[in-house]
């Protein structure tokens, strides 16, 4: 029996082995009663057993935390009540611990669901994980010989060639690739050494950063090892970016970090760790820079490096300490926009996979039902660019979508972070959707301004907002749109979120109360904007510079044998949950944010990208970096959600970036539709017979896509060159 849906992935986010070991604990004590629930008092001793009795075999275990002790041995059942806490609550939707009788057991309607094989299945799946996550904790990989490593050879490697140096290699890719494995190093973090850039750096450094707060160390705060100059030791710190403080002058930078430092040593324990500027990097400015930035250090001296256990052991404490403070920012009771904790404490940000499946459930309990995948592959068009285009036939349900899409996670015209606005076919410049000063100087703000204006306030940071363009074709995109898509590419991140240019100059505005509200007025990291359009003779088409900017997904494929779901028309249907905008919001602006953790996955994408711009060239409608980046995020968010597989998703990519550049009526469109559907069905077929006759494809066209790698993209395609065939000209708007 497979496991329940509640059940299937509870370990795929893990820090610590501790869920696991709770589970099996459990299971355990319900095999030893045959009970439900258990006796906690029972389950907290097989829970410290564990633990206990690895560590007096000496096998690689979880170290306990140093606030009660710093061995296993040390811990008993009371104690132990500090460390169970945590996995409890995380676990919370399936168990549940009844203080009353002072047991513990899965949920009734868990429970319900588990029969002997099941039950099974969850011990070997716990199983499985453990043993997986306790091979990470005993890899070859030494700290110790690592930085005894860097000490002693960097000196003379600066002396030598910097391009492909094995130390080079060692600590740009050996190191953060080890680190990364480390149970403490969750998925948020970011791992990444640096000896230069060119050329020998001063100073090396590895730098362990939370994308939530910084994916850069020029900005933001992070834990880093810092090495100094002279290689007699290193410090692993916990710091702040330099680069972008400073940018107005080293006296108001120095102002800001050490404004930064009081501001986290005030809320961190910091156990442990020196709490000073007394540390020596190098002479000169940076080194100065280094001092000030610092929040809290350990310091190794080269001829007394501790041992690895201690090590582990205090980059632990740092990492803890960290984790406090992102949570301080970005957790469930407070944010960087510092809304209230009662607010806050109600937006629930569940792992994405399980998110969507909330999401799909509120959209079929309203009454609709949408394909396989879409919902998926519409958030991670928005989580990779905050513009998507809805097209397909009217009455399909792309404006239902958005809305329904928008209000399972809170955002609804009530609370006005859902707003429609209907194009009409006169506008014909951006004033239209943004604005225009009157006669007398006033500034009259168009829909949209009005959006951004309510979505920038400091208390509304933290909650998304959703525009729909409805019809958006009726006027030419172009025309009335054009500088928001410009707008779109200035992105770019200030402290922890992401701005861009300035919609409205303040220069432009005459009036004082104008420029105080709308001057300066950016595209905020948490307005995404949905098109919808009809695909039809009656509307405007687009141009690359649009589609170069979106991810357009189609809503062609109809089945009309769908009818209302009546099993469960007597229940309530379920309430929408606000969500936070960073289970929307971009994490990486730059292909090199990433390329890092996902060099394998990048380079494999590119490479199919490269065979399919060798076909498009011949028509000039070859692809530039801006869509090879995008497809790329797109697929680095799929992998890293596990939403769907790879095939799939890159069919999308293909689907959505690459076939609506293509349209034409000549002999050279025809031969890119056919090389390209080879490319999709991934088998040989016969491109100058078909060049005079592709009739044979339609009659085989199931078979086709039943075999084929990206069926979807081959769907399109097929019909692509139908159209071509039968009217001598082809779009993939006129399918």
């Amino acid at each position: 029996m497979p496991l329940p849906a509640e059940l299937s992935n509870i370990f795929t986010y893990k820090q610590k082995s501790y869920k696991m070991v709770l589970i099996q604990a459990l299971l355990a004590e319900m095999n030893r009663t045959n009970q439900r629930e258990v006796s906690y008092a029972k389950l907290k001793e097989r829970f410290l057993a564990y633990f206990q009795e690895r560590e007096a075999r000496g096998e690689a275990v979880d170290q306990p935390p140093r606030s009660v002790a710093t061995r296993w041995a040390d811990y008993n059942t009371q104690s132990v009540e500090h460390v169970i806490h945590t996995p409890i609550q995380v676990l919370s939707n399936v168990i549940e611990r009844n203080t009353m009788t002072q047991t513990i057991g899965f949920k009734r309607e868990v429970y319900n669901q588990l029969n002997q094989s099941a039950l099974i299945e969850l011990y070997d799946y716990a199983q499985r994980e453990l043993d997986h996550y306790n091979a990470q904790l005993t890899s070859g990989f030494s700290l110790h010989h690592a930085f005894q490593m860097i000490m002693e050879n960097y000196l003379q490697a600066r002396t030598e060639p910097f391009a492909n140096h094995q130390l080079g290699e060692f600590v740009r890719r050996t190191i953060p690739n080890e680190l990364q494995k480390l149970p403490f190093i969750h998925e948020n973090f970011k791992v990444q050494g640096s000896v230069g850039q060119g050329n020998w750096a001063k100073v090396p450094w590895i730098a362990i950063m939370d994308k939530r707060v910084t994916t850069t160390t020029q900005h933001g705060e992070y834990i880093v090892y810092l090495f100094s100059e002279d290689m007699s030791k290193v410090y692993l710190t916990l710091a702040q970016g330099v680069t972008e403080p400073l940018k107005e002058g080293r006296e108001k930078g120095y102002q800001y970090l050490r404004a930064k430092v009081r501001e986290v040593r005030d809320i961190l324990p910091l156990h442990g760790m020196t709490k000073d500027e007394n540390i020596y990097l190098t002479d000169g400015g940076i080194g100065r820079d280094y001092q000030v930035s610092t929040i809290a250090y350990y310091r190794y001296d080269k001829d007394v490096i501790p041992d690895e256990g201690q090590l582990l052991a205090d980059l632990q404490n740092v990492v803890e300490n960290y984790n406090l403070y992102v949570d301080s920012l970005v957790g469930s009771t407070i944010t960087r926009a510092h809304q209230s904790k009662e607010e806050e404490s109600t937006m629930e940000l569940l792992p994405p996979i399980d998110q969507l499946k909330y999401i799909k459930s509120y959209i079929a309990n309203n009454g609709f039902s949408y394909p396989d995948l879409l919902i998926e592959n519409f958030y991670l068009s928005l989580k990779t660019k905050p513009f998507v285009i809805l097209a397909g036939v009217s009455g399909t349900g792309k404006t239902k979508l958005v809305k329904l899409f928008a209000e399972a996670i809170g955002a609804t015209t009530e609370n006005g972070q859902f707003t429609l606005i209907p194009v009409r076919p006169d506008w014909s410049d951006p004033s239209d959707l943004i604005g225009y000063k009157d006669l007398s100087g006033v500034f009259r703000p168009g829909p949209l301004t009005q959006v951004l204006v309510e979505a920038s306030q400091p208390h509304n940071r933290h909650k998304p907002f959703f525009v729909c363009l409805d019809e958006m074709n009726l006027a030419r995109v172009e025309h009335y749109f054009s500088d928001l898509l410009s707008i779109i590419e200035t992105q770019k991140w200030v402290e922890d979120r992401i701005e861009t240019d300035p919609i409205i100059k303040r220069d432009a505005l005459d009036k004082d109360e104008d420029k105080e509200r709308y001057g300066g007025l950016y595209l905020p990291d948490n307005v995404y904007i949905i098109g919808t359009v009809n695909m039809d003779e009656t509307t405007h088409p687009f141009s690359k510079k649009v589609l170069d900017r979106a991810n357009t997904i189609e809503f062609n494929y109809i089945n009309l044998i769908q009818y209302p779901n009546i099993e469960g028309e007597d229940s309530a249907p379920l309430l929408n949950r606000a969500v936070p905008n960073k289970f929307l919001r971009i994490d990486y602006l730059q292909l090199k944010e990433a390329y890092t953790d996902y060099k394998d996955l990048v380079e494999q994408t590119t490479d199919k990208l490269v065979r399919i711009n060798k076909i498009l060239e011949s028509i000039h409608s070859h692809i530039g970096f801006r869509i090879r980046d995008a497809v790329c995020f797109y697929l680095i968010y799929n992998e890293r959600f596990r939403l769907m597989d790879q095939d799939a998703a890159f069919d999308l990519q293909l689907f959505q970036k690459i076939l609506p550049r293509i349209q034409g009526s000549s002999m050279s469109v025809k031969r890119v539709l056919l090389q390209l559907l080879q490319e999709t069905v991934n088998q040989k077929i016969s491109i100058p017979e078909l060049m005079d006759d592709a009739s044979s494809l339609y009659s085989e066209y199931e078979g086709l896509i039943a075999q084929a790698k990206y069926p979807q993209s081959a769907r399109k395609l097929i019909f692509m060159i139908r159209r071509l065939e039968e009217d001598g000209f082809t779009s993939y708007w006129l399918s």
